[in-house]
């Protein structure tokens, strides 16, 4: 492991820009710093939603989880050439997925991100998922980025919207479905 923060100020920054886990330097507003941020903002809504009281414990242990997963997955983008996700934690997201999602009925309609507070906050952390995603792949245009990667992030934004749909039944009994045709002839 390395070096740990004892001092949490450094100035190193204060010229705009940043340390990479290899040492180099680059641009605070840089791709990459962009796409490990987006991680990080993730994890921190991730996070949110754990906070949330009365979660099903294998919700809990799923997204916890989760959490050390996104850890893995931006010190892999914060260290150029290393790697952390495997096809196996692509795989474990997917086994996931699909175990939350047998549960639930079709869906035949939108439904509109909300429901209870866990609900609501799962929604919120699924799109940042989705801009995580789309912040790698704009990484992976000027720099190598490994499939696993962003597989990741779409089978997690994946995974945030059916327990979204299951925090819901959860709180509520029920998604709130999008009526597309609100207003017309009223």
């Amino acid at each position: 492991m390395g070096n740990r923060l004892s001092k949490i100020y450094t100035r190193t920054g204060d010229d705009g820009t940043t340390g990479l886990g290899d040492g180099s330097r680059v641009p605070k507003d840089s791709v990459r710093v962009e796409a490990y941020g987006t991680v990080d903002e993730l994890n921190s809504a991730v996070g949110v939603l754990l906070a949330v009281p009365g979660l099903p414990p294998a919700i809990t242990a799923c997204l916890t989880e989760v959490q050390h997963q996104l850890f893995d997955l931006g010190g892999e983008l914060c260290i150029p050439g290393h790697s952390a996700i495997t096809a196996a934690h692509v795989t474990q997201l997917e086994q996931a997925l699909d175990g939350f999602n047998d549960a639930l009925p079709s869906l035949k309609e939108f439904i509109l991100p909300g429901g209870g507070p866990a609900a609501a906050a799962c929604h919120l952390a699924r799109a940042i998922a989705r801009r995580a995603e789309r912040r790698v792949w704009a990484l992976a245009r000027v720099e190598a980025v490994r499939p696993e990667v962003t597989q990741y992030l779409n089978r997690l934004s994946d995974l945030l919207f059916v327990l979204a749909r299951v925090l819901a039944r959860h709180e509520r009994g029920a998604e709130v479905l999008w009526r597309h045709e609100r207003g017309k002839g009223a």
